[in-house]
């Protein structure tokens, strides 16, 4: 009789193992899921801010036209963008779009020192330090599901519940995009708007 509690009593401690560890990779995918969410936040504020700072640049540099037509085009294909992977893709091109229309701005200054352009330089920074947050919050919780995904012995519940390692948000800022690179030399735009040296 005593053999067949211990085995019982080994089965049911496996199977309440079994559920706490499942409760918890469900528990550690969903923190990932509203994390995602507010990097989509995140993201819609910044493409919905594009309009207005494309009509503030073309008021006053009426040569950049290509530049504002790149800015319109990745901001359009970041709208519709479905897929991680396609949507990070388009989020880096607006974000060099971005870059290009504050580089393109240096060369007019009576555009720079215009309300509504700084107004709207302001808000962007604004919003891209929200999703520099965002981005911060979303990697540390898909690093802990990944731990718990792919880690023994809990990855032997993943599998069977199919849970999968989730991809890191990687996309830059038009921001980060502009700080000099210690390598390649190149110049950016400091945060400030300025050119950095």
């Amino acid at each position: 009789m005593t053999p067949l509690l211990i085995a019982a009593g080994a089965g049911l401690v496996v199977v309440l193992w079994g559920v706490l560890t499942y409760n918890a990779l469900v528990r550690s995918r969903n923190r990932v899921d509203e994390a995602w969410s507010g990097i989509a936040v995140q993201l819609k504020r910044r493409r919905d801010l594009v309009p207005n700072l494309a009509t503030a640049v073309e008021a006053y540099a009426v040569h950049e036209r290509d530049t504002l037509v790149e800015l319109t085009n990745a901001r359009t294909d970041a709208s519709g963008a479905t897929g991680r992977v396609w949507r990070e893709r388009c989020e880096r091109r607006l974000s060099g779009a971005l870059l290009a229309v504050y580089l393109a701005a240096e060369n007019y200054p009576d555009l720079k020192a215009s309300a509504g352009y700084r107004e709207l330089r302001q808000q962007l920074a604004e919003v891209e330090d929200d999703l520099l947050g965002a981005r911060r919050i979303f990697n540390s919780n898909v690093q802990r599901y990944n731990d718990l995904v792919q880690m023994f012995p809990a990855s032997f519940v993943a599998s069977f519940g199919r849970f999968t390692p989730r991809q890191y948000f990687d996309v830059e800022t038009s921001v980060e995009r502009a700080v000099p690179h210690a390598k390649s030399g190149e110049k950016g735009l400091a945060a400030g708007g300025q050119a950095a040296a």
